[in-house]
């Protein structure tokens, strides 16, 4: 049986997914399925003899024109790809095959949106990427500025700012802030929220459209990736899902330099008083000689160890002798100034190093401490007392070299401890000549 089937073409047309365009030979849009509505946002009655190239996106323009004039050369156009700006403002990717009709003088072309095909495999390269620079990472600022490029390039933002909570006084620090400026005021509330409400957070304020997710180390929000878009896009949950996982990757560099940076720390410090220990101490003892030398000013070593701290131990138990030594070690560092270094050497040695104009300078802030030492420590409940003998050496006139100076210092101190302690010596010239001829 046969069997007649009669529609108009237009109506046909427009069931199709893809829109149908005709473009005559001087680029004017002659006719649009309705499908063209959907992908690009005009109506067909908007863009009927309008230039075709109008609605190309601007970097795209000049390949679209030579490829539609090899196409009037009879030329067929199989899946070349460009971009458009949509009536809204966005960006569409287009596929388009495309031929031309010399008995009616238009080119025929068939658009297929792949804006998500597109979006996809831009988000898989920039996790790809992203993990990449992430595992690699050397310096945080340099991570954060190339994971905004990468988010960038699939997201536009007109700012991305990573902001940390202090962990010692729970301030929010900014140490990446790509905004033209300062982080915005809006930042910084929405990364207080981000980190109060452990969740994404979305904000809207005039025509800026902000997004917040956690940043977290050791399963702890410790920041907040905020980011201002500079289009609102209708993939929300998958920009928040794409910004999640890019706070994951940062988060585990953060983490991951967090305790380089703490086990650096353990390397260099007393763990019981958190002072410098002995190897950190001489270099920047041999560091500071070098500097002193060579502007020809002075620098003073004060050995102190405690008199009777044996006793404290013995009478009173080692978890009170542990808290004495990290006590002593505040009130040594409560008579320095910033730029001096006190160290812990010995189970109840301490060294200081200072840069001073006088030798009696270094004497004044020797009574200081020994001063502050002598004064009652109210630990777990108990008086305890104890004192310190010191012994004060100073650059160059007492030692020419850290070990000179260390030796002079060392034997000043001695001399105090057998004087009967609580006292401070400077080391004798006898000492001094002792320690150059050793």
């Amino acid at each position: 049986m046969e069997t007649t089937f009669s529609a108009p073409l237009g109506k046909i047309l427009d069931l199709l997914l893809d829109a149908i365009c005709i473009v005559d030979a001087e680029g004017y849009y002659v006719f649009v399925s309705a499908a063209f509505e959907r992908i690009f946002g005009y109506a067909p009655d908007e863009v009927i003899g309008r230039q075709m190239i109008d609605l190309v996106h601007p970097e795209d323009r000049e390949i679209t024109l030579r490829t539609a004039a090899a196409i009037m050369d009879g030329k067929h156009a199989s899946n070349f790809q460009n971009r458009y700006v949509r009536k809204d403002g966005r960006i569409v990717h287009i596929m388009w095959s495309a031929r031309w009709s010399e008995d009616d003088c238009v080119r025929i072309a068939v658009a297929r949106d792949i804006t998500e095909l597109k979006r996809a495999e831009s988000m898989r390269l920039a996790l790809h990427a992203i993990s990449e620079t992430a595992h690699a990472a050397q310096d945080l600022p340099a991570v954060f500025e190339q994971v905004h490029r990468i988010v960038d390039d699939i997201l536009p933002m007109a700012s991305f700012i990573v902001a940390l909570r202090n962990p010692v006084d729970g301030r929010l620090e900014v140490p990446y802030a790509a905004c033209g400026g300062e982080a915005p005021p809006t930042a910084g509330s929405l990364a207080a929220e981000v980190i109060r409400s452990d969740k994404a957070v979305q904000s809207t304020v005039g025509d800026s459209h902000w997004l917040g997710v956690p940043l977290y180390a050791k399963e702890s929000p410790i920041g907040a990736l905020v980011v201002e878009q500079k289009v609102r896009t209708s993939h929300a949950r998958a920009d928040a899902e794409l910004l999640e996982f890019v706070a994951t990757q940062l988060g585990t560099v953060i983490e991951r330099k967090q305790d380089q940076v703490q086990l650096h720390h353990l390397a260099l410090h007393d763990p019981l008083t958190d002072l410098p220990n002995r190897t950190l101490f001489h270099n920047r003892l041999q560091a500071t000689l070098e500097s002193a030398a060579r502007a020809e000013s002075r620098a003073a070593l004060l050995y102190i160890d405690l008199d009777g701290f044996k006793q404290v131990n013995d009478v009173h138990g080692h978890a009170v002798g542990d808290l004495l030594l990290c006590e002593v070690a505040a009130r040594i560092r409560g008579c320095l100034r910033e730029r001096d270094t006190a160290a812990r050497v010995g189970g109840d040695e301490f060294v200081v190093l200072l840069d001073v104009a006088t030798p009696g300078h270094a004497v004044e802030v020797a009574e200081r401490i020994r001063t502050a030492l002598a004064r009652t420590h109210l630990l777990q409940g108990q008086m305890i007392r104890v004192s310190a003998s010191i012994g004060v050496a100073t650059f160059p006139q007492d030692g020419q070299d850290s070990e000179q100076l260390s030796r002079a210092a060392d034997r000043a101190m001695y001399r105090a401890k057998k004087a009967g302690g609580n006292r401070t010596r400077t080391a004798a010239p006898a000492e001094a000549e002792a320690g150059d001829q050793a």
